[in-house]
């Protein structure tokens, strides 16, 4: 069984920072990332990476967003930079185990004036 915990979202201005974290509880697991949903939208992947460190990101955020992991604590972050409007959404956490997908709960992160 694999537990997932997010936490840092919260309202932030045009142009600002946030740091979501991400604690693991259970296993060890090699592809862990970030998934987020909009209000009316469906899930969408934001980025992942691997327990080498491999990273991949969706192109709207590339160069704003930074996934990194630390596989001593089994945390995952997600640095979010130069953050705009669009980027409100709740944010998942999100694992691979053995071909079954788990999420944690969500974090909201705002992006208002």
């Amino acid at each position: 069984q694999v537990q997932l915990v997010e936490s840092g979202g919260g309202l932030v201005q045009p142009g600002g920072s946030l740091t979501l974290s991400c604690e693991a509880f259970g296993t060890v697991l090699s592809l862990m990332g970030w998934y987020r949903q909009a209000p009316g939208n469906g899930r969408e992947l934001v980025a992942t990476i691997t327990r080498g460190g491999s990273t991949f990101y969706i192109r709207s955020v590339e160069g704003r967003f930074t996934v990194s992991r630390d596989n001593n604590k089994n945390m995952i972050y997600l640095q979010l930079n130069n953050l705009k409007p669009e980027d409100t959404a709740v944010y998942y956490c999100y694992a691979m185990r053995l071909g079954v997908d788990y999420f944690g709960h969500g974090t909201q992160v705002t992006v208002s004036s």
